[in-house]
């Protein structure tokens, strides 16, 4: 998933994506302890998707405060 996917993604967007990720990372790494898991590197991928969905995530809500801030 790239980053400027995410950007044009809401905030209600990314959190229901945020979701669907962690629960993947879960299944993946309930099949890695079963030693089902037939590509180790999809775990990696998916923790670095979210990383990047909490990045745009703080993105966002930093600018949103900053725009409140500067309204004052």
């Amino acid at each position: 998933m790239r980053a400027d996917e995410l950007r044009s993604k809401d905030l209600a967007e990314l959190r229901k994506l945020l979701e669907d990720q962690r629960r993947e990372l879960v299944t993946l790494r309930q099949k890695a302890a079963a030693g089902a898991l037939e590509s180790p590197a999809k775990i990696r991928e998916v923790r670095k998707n979210i990383a990047r969905i909490l990045t745009i995530m703080r993105e966002k809500t930093a600018s949103q405060q900053a725009a409140k801030s500067e309204a004052r």
